[in-house]
């Protein structure tokens, strides 16, 4: 099974996308937003963690992607959450590594 890496880098929305690159598409979509963000579905995507220490806001940032994922994107399946940045400059990039689930495409 494929894994692909989705960061929230932004790249143009592709509106024809289809097959896996669509489900990619819409993890960044995902990661990229958050809360109560998008007027019609203010229950989309995900909450930030902030002003906590940098090991709890990594575990409960991870914890909330991997939940807005599984949520608004089943067809994908989460394998794991890593970060870059500076956490000491209130900086976290989370990097998810994903399978898309088979039979779904």
């Amino acid at each position: 099974m494929t894994e692909y890496e989705v960061t929230t880098d932004q790249n143009p929305i592709d509106f024809g996308a289809d097959g896996p690159h669509a489900i990619i598409q819409n993890i960044r979509m995902i990661m990229a937003s958050p809360a109560y963000s998008c007027p019609m579905d203010r229950g989309f995507a995900w909450s930030p963690d902030v002003d906590s220490p940098l090991p709890i806001a990594q575990a409960r940032t991870a914890a909330r992607i991997t939940e807005a994922i599984h949520t608004n994107e089943p067809r994908a399946e989460v394998v794991s959450v890593k970060f870059e940045g500076d956490g000491l400059e209130g900086l976290l990039k989370p990097r998810v590594k994903v399978r898309i689930r088979d039979g779904t495409i």
